[in-house]
């Protein structure tokens, strides 16, 4: 009978230990997925930026000077409403994505940081109008948002990354663990 109970009692401690290295495993797995999901999205998120139709976009709103009402593009630039429609659009999808964490705060901000500025300064007028317009205050606010993110963060880091990071170095030299 003594033998029987240290049996049970070793099942009972190998089960518990199964138990909670199960746990393990599955808040390691939960953790992996995460990730998986952040870096495809950030992939997402860069062909996105980087199509040739967001492109012609971008070159053609960063050719506009500030500040120009969504009537003053209309009409001297009318290729450029497509074009901001589109780039709206992006960011906007990009704001959302960022505010739910879906993608790093660090990473968009090292990717489109400084253009989500440029492009809120260019297209900020026309967005304003467009409200107006569709009776909509809340269109192309997360576009808004990031912008306004990026601009309180850029404050933060006052050089460029070429020259903050000038002396950065890689961990390794190869792709082998």
């Amino acid at each position: 009978m003594n033998d029987l109970a240290k049996l049970a009692n070793i099942a009972e401690i190998l089960g518990a230990i199964i138990v909670i290295g199960g746990l393990f495993f599955a808040v390691m797995q939960m953790r992996q997925i995460r990730q998986q999901r952040r870096d495809l999205a950030a992939i997402e998120l860069f062909r996105s930026f980087g199509s040739p139709q967001f492109t012609d976009a971008y070159k053609s709103i960063l050719k506009l000077p500030d500040g120009l009402s969504a009537a003053e593009i209309k009409k001297g630039f009318p290729q450029q409403d497509d074009c901001a429609m589109l780039i709206c659009t992006t960011m906007e999808n990009i704001g959302v994505m960022t505010f739910q964490r879906i993608v790093p705060f660090l990473l968009v901000n090292n990717l489109l940081g400084g253009t989500t500025i440029i492009l809120w300064r260019r297209l900020g007028p026309w967005v304003s109008d467009l409200r107006v317009e569709i009776e909509n205050p809340g269109a192309f606010e997360w576009f808004q948002w990031l912008a306004e993110k990026f601009e309180e963060y850029d404050e933060l880091m006052p050089l460029p990354a070429y020259e903050m990071y000038k002396d950065w170095k890689p961990k390794r030299l190869t792709n082998e663990d």
